[in-house]
């Protein structure tokens, strides 16, 4: 599980920003903080993976707490969650180490794609090990990576069926076969077929085969 703080001045905000998280498989609220201060008394007491903070906070503004975190070498995750959307402070949440930055107002499906690019890039760095320049690639790519997809569908396809899929292939742990894939998104195998050999031409699915001792290799898809 990602443990996250919520981080917002406005009790209520923080209370709807917490159920959005709670919604999401594989993250819980860990606490929430109305002010800098209670964030970093949170923090000194609560495991905290990643942080939702505003920027605009009663006794520090959210970048000040960022850098006062790095200062004294905490370099838990922050993903912004403001309405301040002046490209100072969208720069300066850059330069502090922000992973992503969200504007007020938003959906849950705009938070709920942050924090699935997020859990990629959490999984993948809980793998350690060497990495490739593509493997690289991916990591910088990850947090960008969950709105990604083809940009025009061609005719007769559904965006909403592309999210079905791609949905599910972003939380697998592993290659999936077009039948497990059509499983889980509730779709028919030729369907999911259709949008995995979509998605690999647009190059969001990397597509490997899996010998058995007899027959054909079965095609086994996994989100790049």
């Amino acid at each position: 599980m990602i443990d996250v703080l919520v981080v917002d001045d406005n009790v209520q905000v923080a209370k709807i920003n917490a159920a959005y998280v709670a919604k999401i498989e594989g993250f819980r609220v860990s606490c929430l903080a109305h002010t800098a201060a209670e964030a970093l008394t949170a923090l000194e007491t609560h495991s905290v993976d990643l942080i939702l903070l505003d920027h605009y906070l009663p006794d520090r503004t959210g970048l000040q707490l960022v850098a006062d975190l790095r200062r004294h070498g905490l370099v838990t995750d922050v993903i912004m969650v403001t309405a301040a959307r002046d490209i100072a402070t969208v720069q300066a949440a850059m330069r502090h180490g922000a992973l992503q930055y969200l504007v007020k107002p938003f959906t849950f499906a705009g938070l709920r794609s942050k924090l699935l690019g997020y859990a990629a890039l959490h999984r993948t760095f809980a793998g350690g090990g060497q990495a490739e320049q593509s493997e690289v690639d991916r990591i910088f790519g990850a947090l960008g990576a969950a709105n990604a997809g083809p940009a025009e569908l061609p005719k007769g396809h559904s965006t909403a069926t592309a999210d079905r899929v791609r949905t599910v292939l972003r939380s697998a742990g592993a290659p999936l076969s077009a039948q497990d894939v059509a499983l889980q998104a509730g779709l028919s195998r030729q369907t999911a077929q259709r949008y995995l050999k979509l998605l690999e031409r647009a190059g969001r699915v990397c597509l490997t085969l899996k010998y058995g001792e007899t027959g054909r290799p079965e095609h086994r898809y996994q989100w790049v």
